[in-house]
């Protein structure tokens, strides 16, 4: 399978590791276009990749070009490639707020992905949603499937309007989790501990609850109560979350979220 990349950046990089880890294409079968030299022989050196600063010269050939670039320069790469795709080459975009039809206008190509990925995907344990226009066939989204699935966790949607609710609360989510965790570790500073005691008591702790949850199949609630002892340390807390309106909080800054993916890719 021959692979190219528009955009060498964060998100393109732990792609392109996921897709050589689980051997879904060689080094040499994967060539990136950035327009940064530096980024270029980063990728080189560090993951053996071909590089270029053409996309024209990068989709030459590829059977998946995976658009992974800032929204903003999105413009520039649909004027490169308006009109030079085959039909038998798979579009995989990565690229916030732009919807399907934008990219299939923009590109003059009808078989296109749309996913919205997030960063634990630099670490294999993302989670991807991702949808397809009807010119994509079953053989492409089991390609597409393969890819994503090297990053971590992937979810098929037919309707495209779940992918700005997953921007919302997956593709943001590891923001407000990452707030948590830092309100978490300045609260475990002023007790006493050492940045870096509050810091792995936090970390594993998110990270045992998240796996705990994971394997134990239960209802979070269910979790929850198993511990928390009534009139106990546990109990106290949650009750000061409760009253501030700690679940309503969450609630509402998603539906921020949403509005703003809304926005986007009006």
């Amino acid at each position: 399978m021959k692979i190219a990349f528009i955009g060498g950046g964060n998100m393109g990089r732990a792609m392109i590791s996921a897709i050589i880890g689980k051997e879904l294409a060689l080094p040499d079968e994967m060539i990136v276009a950035d327009v940064r030299e530096e980024s270029r022989r980063a990728l080189i050196l560090e993951l053996g990749v071909r590089a270029t600063a053409s996309n024209v010269e990068a989709v030459r050939n590829a059977d998946v070009i995976i658009l992974a670039v800032k929204p903003q320069n999105l413009t520039e790469v649909a004027a490169d490639l308006s009109g030079r795709l085959e039909p038998r080459q798979l579009v995989v975009s990565i690229i916030a707020g732009k919807t399907a039809k934008i990219l299939v206008e923009g590109l003059k190509h009808q078989s296109v992905v749309r996913v919205m990925p997030n960063t634990p995907a630099m670490v294999n344990k993302g989670m991807s949603v991702w949808t397809a226009t009807d010119a994509v066939t079953d053989s492409q989204k089991d390609t597409a499937r393969r890819i994503l699935s090297a990053m971590g966790e992937e979810l098929f949607t037919l309707d495209e309007g779940d992918m700005d609710k997953a921007t919302a609360l997956s593709g943001s989510g590891p923001a407000y989790f990452f707030l948590f965790m830092e309100a978490l570790i300045e609260a475990g500073v002023k007790m006493g501990f050492t940045p870096e005691t509050a810091r792995q008591l936090t970390l594993q702790t998110a990270v045992g609850s998240a796996e705990f949850a994971r394997q134990s199949g239960k209802d979070l609630a269910e979790l929850r109560k198993m511990v928390t002892s009534p009139g106990g340390t546990t109990a106290e807390a949650l009750k000061v979350f409760e009253t501030g309106g700690f679940k309503e909080l969450v609630n509402t800054s998603v539906e921020a979220a949403l509005r703003r993916a809304r926005e986007l890719g009006s």
